[in-house]
């Protein structure tokens, strides 16, 4: 066993019995590495810093699963990895705000392709003509369609039937469009 594995095997017995130097030790070890991983993924550095946060955190919580058949290095990067991917998927949902089919049927007539720009001002115009909408609409409407939330998930939120929640989302999207075609 190497020297530099016996003082990690050393420090992580020490962060179990919950010394925050040991901990501090194993994080001005690990953070750039991780942190680099992370940014790579997210493409975002505040967001790669809050990823690297979160999984010193969870590494030191649940550092009692840890076994030793990898490094230590190798199980802290695959929490890196884990919730780098978790953090970049559910940006991508944000981002992704499919309310192109609002934006297509409010828009018929214009059968050319947008262009970034106009997409971009479209959906701006769809966030705030979201903002008149009575609050049940514009919430369930966020969960669905900018948070990413399904109709069960929805429902429970809301705390509503299943039939009610999909009922209130077509009435909701219905109301955006009215109120997207009388504004613009």
């Amino acid at each position: 066993m190497s020297h530099k594995k016996e003082h990690i095997d050393v420090l992580l017995q020490s962060c179990l019995k919950g010394n925050q130097t040991a901990q501090l030790e194993i994080y001005n070890r690990y953070y750039k590495a991780m942190y680099n991983t992370a940014l790579r993924i997210v493409k975002d550095s505040a967001e790669a810093e809050d990823v690297m946060q979160e999984s010193f955190l969870k590494a030191f919580t649940k550092l009692d699963t840890f076994k030793g058949d990898v490094a230590f290095g190798a199980w802290l990067k695959r929490i890196v990895i884990n919730n780098s991917i978790y953090h970049y998927k559910k940006q991508q949902k944000k981002n992704e705000v499919d309310l192109n089919d609002v934006i297509y049927k409010v828009e018929d007539n214009d059968s050319n392709a947008f262009d970034h720009a106009s997409t971009k001002q479209k959906a701006q115009k769809v966030m705030e003509t979201m903002k008149l909408l009575k609050d049940n609409y514009r919430i369930s409407l966020t969960l669905h369609l900018i948070e990413g939330y399904d109709y069960d998930e929805i429902s429970e939120i809301m705390n509503i039937s299943y039939a009610n929640c999909r009922t209130t989302i077509s009435r909701a999207k219905e109301s955006l469009r009215n109120k997207l075609t009388i504004a613009y």
